[in-house]
């Protein structure tokens, strides 16, 4: 193990979403740096199973990470079982696309739920520990977080949500030692974007972003650039790093991407609304047709 890899070790880290795809990726490599991870999410088998898989002493909740209360006890769980937390990636997420007139009002309500309210209820429960370690925050954000695109309005208006949320939380935070890091990610290779292909309206949000802007990477390969940024518990973190650029440009995005998207919508095709994408977002589905919606079952 380099010396680099030690920095984190003998510390414990919380990943929400950790059932699949970035949020696995994340808590692997914390875990193989290290560090002992607790998982939160709606799918316990599936983080269980992940959680009895790392190499370290990890453990999972099952719990919907909007509910104050029941992520209030499993804050409390986590700290009492695995000791003081001094890491928390807020990275559960969820998508859906299609016109926002077609779209379902409970599934669009349920990204906003999931991406930003998940986040703000993530950070309330978390941040009393935090605080005790000077400990690091990390938001899961995107590209949508900086350009926001048509037929993807919950999924964008989340994400901006997100940055603008950690923004206001860094600055709170800054003179009580807790650093706040914001993730701006592009396309990964997830079930939730594999499920997307499927969907003619997804190709078309596709095509109305740059080439570069459309290429997908590993959750491997974005989990290894996420985990080093907390490692040096930057500010913020772009992987692509072409990204960063894009920063510089966000002010003229609205209007270009209104004059592509005149061009490239004006074909008078219907597009169907997808409702939540992926495991994940079948799982979110699912857990708001429960009679009491939440459990925080350790294991």
């Amino acid at each position: 193990m380099t010396d680099r890899r030690r920095l984190l070790s003998g510390r414990t880290a919380v990943v929400t979403g950790g059932a699949r795809g970035l949020g696995k990726a994340i808590a692997e490599e914390l875990a193989a740096r290290g560090v002992s991870v607790a998982l939160l999410g709606l799918e316990g088998d599936a983080l269980a199973g992940i959680a009895a898989g790392l190499p370290t002493a990890s453990r999972s909740w099952a719990v919907d990470i909007t509910d104050d209360d029941a992520m209030a006890h499993a804050a409390r769980d986590v700290q009492r079982l695995m000791g003081p937390v001094s890491i928390v990636v807020a990275n559960a997420g969820v998508a859906e696309a299609g016109p926002f007139l077609d779209s379902d009002p409970d599934s669009w309500r349920r990204v906003i739920e999931i991406n930003l309210i998940g986040s703000a209820v993530t950070a309330r429960s978390f941040l009393p520990y935090l605080l005790d370690t000077r400990g690091h925050y990390l938001q899961i954000a995107s590209i949508a977080s900086i350009g926001s695109v048509p037929m993807m309005s919950a999924y964008c208006a989340s994400k901006a949500g997100v940055e603008s949320f950690a923004h206001s939380l860094r600055a709170e935070m800054a003179h009580r030692g807790v650093t706040v890091g914001i993730a701006y990610l592009n396309w990964i290779d997830t079930d939730m974007i594999r499920d997307a292909d499927r969907y003619t309206v997804m190709s078309k949000v596709r095509s109305l972003v740059p080439r570069p802007a459309r290429a997908i990477s590993s959750a491997e390969h974005m989990a290894r650039r996420v985990v080093t940024s907390v490692e040096r518990r930057a500010s913020s973190v772009y992987v692509p790093g072409w990204l960063r650029s894009s920063q510089s440009v966000r002010g003229v995005l609205p209007g270009a991407i209104t004059q592509l998207s005149r061009r490239k919508l004006s074909d008078g095709s219907r597009y169907a609304a997808t409702g939540l994408l992926g495991a994940g977002g079948r799982a979110a589905h699912r857990a708001t047709d429960r009679e009491g919606g939440s459990t925080t079952d350790p294991h």
